[in-house]
This record gives structure tokens, C-alpha cells and sequence, in this order.
């Protein structure tokens, strides 16, 4: 039954949920491995998880049943690709091109390193007249498509050259400007841009959208061989100029399936809501309200002004609001919200809830955070109840 499985990609390895007639039970695989994300693909049955060795990197893994793993030919940028991460005076101090207080009187030079994969941050598949075809995004910015069940990937290069990362920068001199820029994801001490968020348009297979941190987010109607910006009506109020067209900062975009123009977006600041594609954006939060600052988002299947997200504190603890945890829900697009505190702590609650740690399935939600919780609720969110409270710190939760 849908919804009876849940993965979890956690800091142990990836952990199967299975709901039967005495509860759930579980199922690892990849032990003692950090599983970045974990998923389904519909089409074709597999499990697709990406893993982070600590001495091997990041790897894909892929099973036909969840219980026996292979390793497919793995992910790799094409040799001599580049790309500019941030900019450096002559001397080699870096340089904050959106601080207005820079000091001008030096001359600055992108700072460039190789295209290296860093860490698997995303993963989505294609439709259903895409058999075998999945999606891949990645640390530091890349976009890799298979059209082969993952036999062999390609790095999207309209968007690898895309005009908001400086174009073609494969060949010196280079003398444009990124404004793609690392956001908050960290591997090895580095941050980067990262590619998040995939939303493939069920109706149109060719239509897919990508939320990048920091850029903002992209569109594709032509399968990828050109892309444009669609960040009207975003804020990014960390910036001197909180409108600018790049440097915006999502932290996960989702659409309601049977209504693929509403897209919903939970940001760094506010959560904002477009019904016409993304083509337009309108921050349906205010700063102060319990709804407001978070990471996931979830978008009803059928209603497209029905959203769920899970706030936190915005500040360097990113931990549940005054300690207790609560789902908030709106049905009208974002102009009121609904606040469900049933089932969850109310005090003494340090839980985080990553970008995708947060599903649904028809009227079935779930969630895990960072201390090893997972909350179930069978009722669109108006009640929670805990299935497991000792896994290890989750990074995603997916239905499978």
C-alpha cells in the first residue's frame, strides 16, 4: 500500500521502514555508511541511494528489490571542467563581490577550481515516458542526467555554462562573474553551490526545475538545452539589494503534481508560492510568525494551495521553535496557517529537520530530524505520532 515503506537516508546507512499488522519494522542497508538521500524510482522499481564514503567519496548505489546493492558506473565532471568560486584580489584574499563596502581600490580575479563532485544532493526521476531516465544534482552546482538507469551520466552543459555562473569559463583569461556561491552546505570545509531541488512537470516530462543554493531557481520547458532564471519575487534579504535576479537562497522547491504551475518554495527567507509555473514568486510568511523559516516543504498531490512545512528558529541552532516541535499547514495558498502540535514534544525538543526529511503520501506525512526522531501522521498533519526515536541523525525521508 502506498505509503506502508518509508526510506530513510541517515548518518548509518539507509534505514527501510516497513509498516505491518505490529507496527514498523526496519531493514539496513550501507551500514556505518552516511546515505545523503535515498528514493524510489517509480518507473522502473530501483532504489537509488547516494552514499558518502569517508575515504571512497560520494557514490551511487542502486537496487533492484532495497535488500542487494551494486555500484553503477559512477558520476564524474568530463576532464577540464571548471567553474568560478568567488573572486580574489592579485594577492589571493578573497573578495565579497555582493559586499557594497569592498574595497575597490585592488584588482580582483575569479578564483577558479576544477568541476569535482562533492557530495550527491539531489535525485529525482523522470516521467512516465522516461523509462530508465533519472536526474542528478549535485555539489559543486552540477546537473547530470541518465537516460539508462545510470549506466552512463551526462553533465548538463547549458546550465554548467549558464550566463548566472559566469558562462564558459573552460578557457583563460576569464573576466565575468558567478553569482552562484556556496549555502551552507559544507564537504571538507568547503561550501559550494548546490543543487537541491528537481521537479520533473508530470505533465510534461520535458519541463523541469532546479533550485540551486545560492543562484536561485532555474527552468527548462525544452529538456534542458536552455535554461532561464525564475526568481521573480523572491527576497533575499541577506544581500544589499534583497531583489537582485541571482544569489537567492531556496531551500527546497516542490509542485503539487496534478497542478504542476503551483510550486512552492520554503527559503532562507520566508516561504514564498507561485501558481503561474515559478514565473512569479509572492512570500506567503511574515517574519515573527510561526510559519516562516525552515527548510522542507511538502505540496499536497491534488491541491495546489495546500502546503505543509515544519518551522524552526533561524538562528545558528536551527532547532524547534521554543523547544517544541509543530507542523504548520495552509489550504488557501499561504494566507493563513495552521499550526498542529498534537503528538510531538512541546518542551526540551532540539530536533533540526533537513531539506528532505519531510514526505507525504496522500493523507500520510512523516519527518525525521537530526536527533533521531521520525513522526508519523495518518491525518494530513493534524496529529503525530513517533515510530522510531533512536535512529541515527536523518537526512532524508522519502516514501517508497
Amino acid at each position: 500500500m502506498k505509503g506502508d515503506k518509508i526510506l530513510l537516508g541517515t548518518r548509518k546507512g539507509l534505514i527501510t521502514l516497513i509498516k505491518g499488522k505490529k507496527g514498523w519494522k526496519t531493514e539496513l542497508a550501507h551500514s556505518g555508511v552516511p546515505v545523503s538521500y535515498a528514493a524510489r524510482d517509480p518507473n522502473t522499481g530501483y532504489y537509488w541511494a547516494g552514499l558518502e564514503h569517508g575515504h571512497w567519496g560520494p557514490k551511487l548505489s542502486r537496487s533492484k528489490d532495497g535488500k542487494k546493492w551494486e555500484d553503477p558506473p559512477q558520476i564524474k565532471y568530463p576532464d577540464g571542467t571548471r567553474y568560478i568560486d568567488g573572486f580574489e584580489t592579485e594577492d589571493g584574499q578573497p573578495v565579497n563581490e555582493f559586499d557594497p563596502n569592498a574595497p575597490k581600490d585592488k584588482p580582483t580575479r575569479p578564483k577558479m577550481k576544477p568541476g569535482k563532485l562533492k557530495k550527491i544532493t539531489a535525485m529525482a526521476f523522470g516521467g512516465k515516458d522516461q523509462k530508465g531516465r533519472i536526474h542528478i544534482g549535485t555539489m559543486p552546482g552540477g546537473f547530470f542526467t541518465s537516460n539508462d538507469n545510470g549506466e552512463t551520466f551526462t553533465l548538463n552543459m547549458p546550465l554548467w555554462n549558464h550566463e548566472s555562473r559566469g558562462g564558459d569559463v573552460s578557457k583563460d583569461p576569464v573576466k565575468t562573474k558567478s553569482f552562484w556561491f556556496g549555502g551552507g552546505m559544507v564537504v571538507d570545509g568547503d561550501s559550494t553551490p548546490a543543487i537541491h531541488s528537481i521537479v520533473v512537470d508530470p505533465k510534461n516530462s520535458k519541463r523541469f526545475m532546479i533550485a540551486i543554493s545560492c543562484a536561485g531557481v532555474l527552468e527548462t520547458a525544452d529538456d534542458g538545452k536552455t535554461w532561464q532564471g525564475r526568481n521573480k519575487g523572491l527576497l533575499a534579504t541577506f544581500l544589499p539589494k534583497p531583489d537582485i535576479e541571482w544569489g537567492h537562497d531556496p531551500h527546497l522547491m516542490a509542485i503539487c503534481p496534478a497542478k504542476p504551475d503551483h510550486v512552492w518554495q520554503q527559503n532562507h527567507c520566508g516561504i514564498f508560492y507561485s501558481k503561474d509555473g515559478a514565473k512569479t514568486w509572492k512570500m506567503v510568511s511574515k517574519e515573527g510568525q510561526t510559519a516562516h523559516f525552515g527548510f522542507p516543504v511538502c505540496v499536497d498531490e491534488k491541491k495546489g494551495e495546500t502546503a505543509w512545512v515544519v518551522p524552526l528558529k533561524a538562528d545558528n541552532a536551527r532547532t524547534a521553535i521554543n523547544g517544541a516541535l509543530c507542523v504548520c499547514r495552509t489550504e488557501d495558498g499561504g494566507q493563513t496557517w495552521k499550526e498542529f502540535r498534537k503528538g510531538l514534544p512541546q518542551s526540551d525538543a532540539y530536533d533540526t529537520i533537513y531539506r528532505h526529511a519531510f514526505d507525504l503520501a496522500g493523507k500520510r506525512l512523516a519527518f525525521g530530524s537530526t536527533t533521531g526522531n521520525v513522526f508519523i501522521s495518518d491525518n494530513r498533519g493534524e496529529s503525530w505520532k513517533s515510530i522510531g526515536s533512536n535512529f541515527p541523525p536523518i537526512y532524508s525521508v522519502r516514501f517508497a
